[in-house]
Formats: structure tokens, C-alpha cells, sequence
């Protein structure tokens, strides 16, 4: 992802350099407790000149879910169109994953702080999400058609169950602090290797849990 490199290179875009702080500062101090005047600081910028960009926090949370989720897409792209068909689906489940696992403040933003928003559950249209399924799902499409995936679900909606399940591991691996292969017997559960998962998450969904499809 590359919303890093505008603000960090000095300068830059002040839009860009406050998506940035907002980013830091919902990810350390979580939305609701998130102040206005931390991420001017932040960003280096008046407290005044947050609103010249941003009507609200709520917009401002929508505004940064919306170019991360851009580049999301961007990348995602990029990833399958390096890859055979028959490929593609595990490029795809891969390269989210290792973004979650790369910018770990961005996918806590995410997957937890965003939720807190009632204005993005309830008014935001989501455009950026609806291409990540619209992506997912023609991929899902490409490969029932060829016959390498079940045909019986609607692929718009394998698209949703997939995510579903990328989700609650990104959830799961953000919400757990303590590193992976970390710790003594009997302590929290460790971290689990995200990017790994994307091999778990492929069997499960070619294969599913049961020995007989084996």
C-alpha cells in the first residue's frame, strides 16, 4: 500500500499526510476516543484545516477506508493478472492477507474501528468494496465455469463468504497481541501466521473439512 509514501516524504499532500495521521491515531486511541486535534498534530497541520478536506471524524473515516480500499483493488489486480486462472482465486486470498500483515494499523482501522462509525453502517454506498466483490466474485465465476469450483452458489455470493471468512482472520489476528510462536505454555493464544492462513483458507474452501473429499 502506498498511502505512506505522499506524507512521509516531507511536505506533501495535506490530505494525504492527514489520511495518514487519522490512520495512526484510530488505530492507538480507536474512533470514538480519537480527537480532532491528535490528528492535526499528527499530520502537522492546523486543527481548522482538517475541516477544509473532511465535513466530520465520521468522514474522515470513510474518506481513509475509501482510499485503502482503493489500493486494495489496485493491488489485488495486479497480484492476479501475474497468475494462470486456475491460480488466480489463491493470488487473491494471498495478497489480502499479506496486506493485513503488512500494515497492521490499516487493517485494524478495518476491521474494527470502521464499525464503530454509524454513519459508514448505515449511509456509506461501500463503491470500493462492491469492486472488491465484483473482482472476487468474476474470478469465483471464471472457475465455476471451467468446473475447478462448485457451480450451486451464486458467485456474488461465494464472493461474500470468502470475504467473510478473510475478515474474522484479519479480525482475529489484529485483536490478538501477542507474537506469533511467542510466549509460555498456558498464555494467550499467539499470534497466527496471516499469511500462512491463505493456504488454510484455500483448502478449505477447494476441499472443505471433510475426509471423504480428500
Amino acid at each position: 500500500m502506498t498511502v505512506h509514501s505522499a506524507a512521509e516524504r516531507g511536505g506533501g499532500d495535506k490530505r494525504a499526510r492527514i489520511l495518514v495521521a487519522a490512520e495512526r491515531i484510530f488505530a492507538k486511541h480507536g474512533f470514538f476516543a480519537a480527537r480532532v486535534t491528535e490528528i492535526a498534530k499528527e499530520a502537522g497541520v492546523a486543527d481548522g484545516t482538517i475541516y477544509l478536506y473532511f465535513k466530520s471524524k465520521d468522514d474522515l473515516l470513510i474518506s481513509l477506508f475509501e482510499s485503502r480500499m482503493k489500493q486494495v483493488n489496485e493491488e489485488l489486480e495486479a497480484a492476479i493478472a501475474k497468475e494462470p486462472p486456475p491460480r488466480q482465486l489463491h493470488a487473491f486470498i494471498r495478497t489480502y492477507l499479506q496486506l493485513v500483515h503488512d500494515e497492521p494499523a490499516a487493517a485494524e482501522v478495518l476491521t474494527i474501528e470502521l464499525r464503530q462509525s454509524s454513519k459508514f453502517m448505515k449511509e456509506y454506498e461501500n463503491p470500493q468494496f462492491a469492486d472488491f466483490l465484483r473482482l472476487l466474485g468474476g474470478i469465483i465465476a471464471a472457475a465455476q465455469d471451467k468446473g475447478e469450483l462448485e457451480s450451486s452458489i451464486p458467485a456474488h455470493v461465494a464472493a461474500r463468504m470468502i470475504f467473510g471468512v478473510l475478515d474474522e482472520l484479519a479480525l482475529a489476528w489484529v485483536l490478538t497481541k501477542q507474537p506469533f510462536g511467542g510466549g509460555a505454555a498456558g498464555a494467550r493464544p499467539k499470534k497466527f501466521d496471516i499469511v500462512r492462513a491463505a493456504d488454510w483458507v484455500i483448502t478449505l474452501i477447494t476441499r472443505g473439512l471433510n475426509q471423504e473429499s480428500t
